[in-house]
């Protein structure tokens, strides 16, 4: 099986990375399209990790390299968010539904925020993924919560915002990259897991706490995210 692990900042992928190593494995570096792709051989399974750069464009990009170019049939994305779901606290592992898109705004045609001609405002996470994800949560005793994944090229760091997200899009937490993978996941039929692990609330502090978090944050989720591969059946 060929899978793809993104994030969308090097500390996002540098868990992952460094755990292949020191593990003794060959690492190829490829770079393609503005990117550099970690390509790991597993016995019968390839694993390709790379980040994407923050926002939407850069992230479907990425996506849209591994799915045509190196022929990922699962697409993990692993990282971390703002929350806004008043139960997650930083730390905490929350895996996407679905996801949508809270920048996009047509609604002077009539349509609803979010919607995009020909598409949907929301797009469903793969469940068999996500019940991989809910077993390894319960196999490592870690909370994991489910909930919409509100994305958009913004950095939401303002209580206003904050709550007009989750009144539109009733969303869990808010990021700047899930939906647009989720957007080139569904186009190629390519089951695929958003996971998030938080590293601020989203609010008047969320810049100070997104700093300090980070790395921490970005860890949990890497290192969830090898559990993941390792019930997916590649054999770490």
């Amino acid at each position: 099986m060929k899978i793809g692990i993104i994030g969308a900042m090097i500390e996002e992928v540098t868990p992952l990375v460094e755990f292949f190593k020191n593990q003794g494995y060959q690492i190829e570096e490829i770079a393609l399209g503005g990117n550099v792709f970690h390509k790991i051989t597993i016995q019968d399974d390839t694993l390709f990790i790379a980040y994407s750069k923050i926002g939407k464009v850069h992230a479907a990009i990425t996506a849209s390299v591994m799915i045509a170019r190196f022929e990922c049939e699962r697409i993990i994305f692993t990282g971390v968010a703002g929350g806004l779901d008043s139960r997650l606290k930083v730390g905490d592992l929350l895996i996407a539904t679905k996801l949508a898109q809270h920048d996009v705004d047509i609604t002077a045609f009539g349509h609803p925020l979010g919607f995009i001609p020909e598409s949907a405002v929301y797009i469903e996470a793969d469940s068999a993924l996500n019940s991989i994800a809910k077993k390894v949560a319960q196999k490592l005793n870690k909370p994991l919560m489910e909930g919409i994944i509100a994305s958009g090229d913004q950095f939401i760091c303002d209580e206003t915002k904050k709550q007009w997200i989750i009144q539109n899009f009733h969303a869990s937490a808010v990021e700047m990259e899930g939906a647009s993978v989720a957007v080139v996941c569904n186009a190629f039929k390519i089951p695929f897991c958003i996971l998030r692990s938080i590293s601020d609330s989203a609010d008047g502090s969320a810049d100070v706490s997104f700093d300090e978090f980070l790395e921490e944050a970005a860890r949990v989720s890497a290192q969830f995210s090898i559990e993941i591969l390792k019930e997916l059946g590649v054999k770490i």
